[in-house]
């Protein structure tokens, strides 16, 4: 089969199967987050906590159990990984040191997922086990309920309340999280990863040897549910706001932004620029042959426009404008669909952003959902934008400036530079994807990338919830004839061009100096 029509095959497989699921697991999400009634499980982990699960919060409530619960998260996984060599399970591994402990501690605390040390090197099992992976659960916990209660604010009127955050986090990660995982675990198990039900494929390597490879879709139900949690969030939005159509204007500006991305990913790769990929046919290096070129352009523009970070290919190996197009999926914020939650909440400052412009520009007070958004509401939303922006730009300035950064490029000239552009745009987009010639195992970049992790994740969730409480105290604003439709494709369109001339306008000198400029000179 000709490579370009099984990557649209591929594609087109997973828009279906992503339709499919649309609406029984929105109307899900929308259940557990809308019904009072708590579970004999919940209860337990209620009390566990000291939490009151009928009593809601302020947003300054809500932002303090979010904070005070990851900062007890990193405290507990750094513990952990300091005090290895005396736990159960170590492997006979050593304490890991200070420097790589903080950067671990805070990149699963926040979703980022960046390892800077091989594991199956570095982690024992308790570790893995005990800090990594309960992390995997509760981070993406904590977006989701940072989501909801946004989505509460724009809901409520005339309250100071936006739901419990301990409520919403138990909720999430018992009826939505493990149900999810321990489904798609039997379904990767039965694809071939760990366990191999499907036979595999026989190969002969190149010394001679005989290899057993894992068979089955397991790339596709990979990037599928990747996508699920994030797509499926934009029914509950609808739902929750009591407006479905909202949730499909939603959906379409994340789907646009994802179509045209991924596409352009796969086209840059596919166009095989340069001398060996022409002879090759595609930009094949670094990329697994089981897969081929479309199949893991396709699962990389997944994951950068997701906070991810997995790969199945390497980015650092992909043509310049091909790895250009992974940074703006990060650059753009992770909102097409974005990771779970952090996407969806995302999508709606870049709404109430748009629907402000446009506000401005027709002379009217802008409203959305029935809301006004005032000088508060576009403060908070401001911040939240710029916050990420400048910790990359700056992070990068200064790698740049210090022998301590530059230390770490692999290569030099437009290339190293987007070894370093893209460490920062990952770990302050809670992304946790590298180009990989770039040593980051040092105490420089371990402590840089920290910070920059964790104030790309709470920064960005306090200014949230601020938006969401300031929302929630007003009154509802009947439409009239001026309100502009935010359900319709006009502003649809408007919220692509804005987010995009947004992007544009920050990160292009950066990418000149990086990608762009290493593809004018190949």
């Amino acid at each position: 089969m000709d490579t370009t029509l099984a990557g649209i095959l591929f594609l087109g497989s997973l828009v279906f199967a992503l339709a499919v699921v649309y609406r029984p697991l929105g109307d899900y999400m929308y259940r557990v987050y809308s019904r009072p009634e708590h579970g004999r499980a919940e209860r337990a982990a209620y009390r566990l906590v000291g939490a009151d699960p009928d009593a809601e919060q302020t947003w300054g409530a809500y932002a303090r159990s979010v904070l005070a619960f990851s900062v007890a998260g990193i405290l507990f996984l750094y513990g952990l990984q300091r005090l290895q060599n005396h736990l159960l399970l170590s492997l006979g591994f050593g304490p890991v040191k200070p420097d790589q402990a903080w950067n671990t501690a805070v990149s699963f605390v926040t979703n980022t997922n960046w390892q800077s040390y091989s594991g199956e090197a570095t982690m024992g099992h308790l570790v893995q086990m005990a800090g990594l992976a309960v992390q995997n659960f509760v981070s993406a916990a904590v977006g989701m309920s940072v989501a909801v209660a946004l989505i509460r604010g724009f809901a409520r009127k005339k309250t100071d309340r936006l739901g419990n955050f301990w409520v919403d986090l138990t909720r999430t990660c018992l009826r939505v999280l493990l149900p999810v995982a321990f489904a798609g675990a039997v379904l990767l198990i039965a694809g071939g990863l760990v366990q191999n039900f499907s036979g595999g494929h026989a190969a002969d390597t190149i010394t001679g040897a005989r290899q057993l490879i894992p068979g089955g879709p397991t790339n596709w139900l990979e990037i599928f549910l990747i996508l699920l949690i994030p797509i499926a969030l934009c029914r509950t939005f609808g739902r929750l706001v009591g407006q479905n159509r909202q949730g499909y204007a939603i959906l379409a500006v994340m789907g646009t932004i994802a179509l045209i991305s991924v596409s352009l990913v796969n086209a840059f790769q596919l166009a095989h620029h340069g001398t060996v990929p022409t002879a090759a046919g595609a930009a094949m290096e670094g990329v697994e042959t089981r897969f081929g070129v479309a199949n893991s352009a396709t699962f990389a523009g997944a994951t950068t426009l997701t906070s991810t970070g997995a790969v199945d290919s390497f980015h650092d190996s992909y043509t310049s404008l091909g790895g250009m197009m992974t940074m703006i999926n990060m650059m753009l914020g992770e909102v097409a669909p974005g990771g779970v939650g952090s996407g969806l909440y995302g999508m709606l400052i870049l709404a109430v952003v748009t629907v402000f412009v446009a506000g401005l520009m027709v002379g009217r007070t802008p409203e959305y959902l029935g809301k006004k958004i005032g000088r508060r509401e576009i403060t908070f939303a401001a911040l939240y934008f710029l916050t990420t922006p400048a910790l990359v730009l700056a992070g990068t300035a200064v790698a740049i400036a210090l022998p301590e950064g530059r230390a770490g490029m692999l290569n030099g000239g437009p290339h190293g530079f987007s070894e370093v552009l893209y460490a920062f745009t990952s770990a302050s987009n809670n992304n946790g994807s590298a180009f990989a010639g770039l040593t980051v195992n040092t105490v420089f970049y371990d402590t840089a990338l920290g910070l920059c992790m964790a104030f790309g994740r709470f920064l960005p969730i306090v200014f949230v919830l601020a938006l969401a409480g300031s929302l929630a105290r007003q009154g509802a604003v009947p439409e009239s004839a001026g309100t502009l439709p935010t359900h319709r494709p006009q502003f649809v369109g408007m919220v692509v061009g804005v987010t995009v001339v947004l992007v544009a306008l920050t990160f292009l000198p950066a990418l000149a100096l990086g990608p762009l400029a290493e593809g004018i000179g190949s």
